[in-house]
């Protein structure tokens, strides 16, 4: 089935732009601040998530079902989410874990472990579970659970708690109008806040269709299957998981287009959207905890800009700008001073460190590193250029050629 295409293709034509519109709905409600955007970039597929067997559901056209997630208006719920990262990052030699050890202590800057901006960045790698909680626009709740501790994120009203149990201590900042959501929080942890950024990317350069159905959480679903039309993307495909009731998603599933597990996947193996209990909300830092108080937040302007409006805010980020469109976009700014160096630097550890890490490449740009994910991959030449995406090395290297 083509993008958009219904049961009647004849229909096909006039339906192209209304799915460009209800994209766009989608991307405004899809995420009624439920679970206020947390903090992890990707996430991989676990066995806790399978797909409990297929109902016997109503067909539905892909336009229909972006079209239902659009008109989804949940802003009640509670469950768990269970989430994994496979990033396919090189081995740091502990590196990582002297970092996030750093980070846990607050660091010498005064910093506090109950940040939301640097506690929850742990769910860009591993595997973790959410329990998360909402009550319309100025309620939510999301923690992150241990084994023997729990971060929690509260935004109640115009506060924003955050609280780690392990560290005891608790980061508070208040939000400049009531619904406001933080700059800081604008990574999508949870499917719906995942699929709203899927469905941003919906557009020419991209084949939308329905790919039977499933059961999440106990729950009878739709699944839409996303993928680029393009060649050089790393993105092979995104399934998204659609409650045939609610037009919620429950379950967000990212494949590479080299195979093998998913690099992101996050989806609810439990959901009650009855209405939580108000004390869920409260919160009142413990005794002799640390509180840090960070800035107002500042509510955005819009929320609704269009994708013209962010290329031409990405073009003016200190010299910031983007090559080619669509899921074959590439992020190309200049460091302003020396790359990483692919020759010698005379140091053989460092050598070895750096070859362990990237590939290095030459073409008509010169010669530089590339560092590669399972997703995305970034291009640093000797004299500083950057060029980065989810593409391709080889394209990455035809851009950084063209760019001369």
């Amino acid at each position: 089935m083509a993008p958009y295409e219904s049961d009647d293709s004849s229909t096909n034509a006039g339906e192209a732009e209304d799915v460009r519109a209800g994209r766009r709905k989608a991307a405004r409600y899809i995420v009624p601040v439920a679970v206020m955007g947390v903090a992890a970039a990707t996430i991989g597929l676990v066995p806790a998530l399978a797909d409990s067997g297929d109902p016997d559901l109503p067909k539905i056209s892909a336009q229909q079902l972006i079209e239902k997630i659009a008109k989804s208006d949940v802003e009640q719920l509670s469950g768990t989410v269970k989430i994994t990262t496979d990033l396919g990052l090189p081995d740091l030699g502990g590196l990582e874990s002297s970092f996030a050890s750093g980070a846990v202590q607050g660091g010498d800057d005064g910093g506090s472990s109950a940040d939301p901006s640097s506690k929850l960045m742990e769910l860009a790698a591993g595997t973790h579970t959410l329990r998360v909680a909402t009550d319309g626009p100025d309620k939510s709740k999301i923690s992150l659970l241990d084994s023997a501790a729990e971060y929690s994120l509260i935004h109640n009203g115009t506060d924003v708690w955050g609280y780690d149990s392990e560290s005891n201590e608790v980061y508070h900042a208040t939000t400049s109008k009531s619904g406001a959501q933080k700059e800081q929080e604008d990574v999508p942890a949870t499917p719906k806040e995942l699929a709203d950024e899927a469905l941003k990317a919906v557009d020419d350069t991209t084949s939308v269709t329905v790919d039977g159905t499933a059961q999440v959480a106990g729950r009878d679903a739709y699944k839409l299957l996303i993928k680029p039309k393009q060649s050089g993307s790393t993105v092979g495909a995104i399934s998204i998981a659609v409650d045939s009731k609610t037009g919620l998603p429950l379950k967000f599933t990212l494949t590479p287009a080299s195979g093998g597990a998913a690099v992101v996947d996050a989806g609810f193996t439990k959901v009650d959207f009855s209405k939580p209990a108000a004390s869920t909300f409260d919160f009142t830092p413990p005794k002799g905890a640390k509180v840090t108080e960070g800035d107002e937040v500042q509510a955005p302007e819009s929320s609704q800009k269009s994708d013209e409006d962010l290329g031409a805010g990405l073009d003016g980020l200190d010299g910031l700008k983007t090559i080619g469109e669509g899921w074959n976009a590439i992020a190309e700014f200049d460091t302003g001073g020396e790359g990483v160096p692919s020759g010698s630097s005379g140091n053989s550890d460092v050598d070895g460190f750096l070859n362990s890490l990237g590939d290095q490449v030459t073409g008509k740009f010169g010669s530089g590193t590339v560092f590669s994910t399972r997703l995305v991959n970034a291009l640093i030449t000797d004299d500083g250029k950057v060029y980065a995406g989810a593409v391709t090395k080889d394209a990455l290297v035809k851009a950084a050629n063209a760019a001369q």
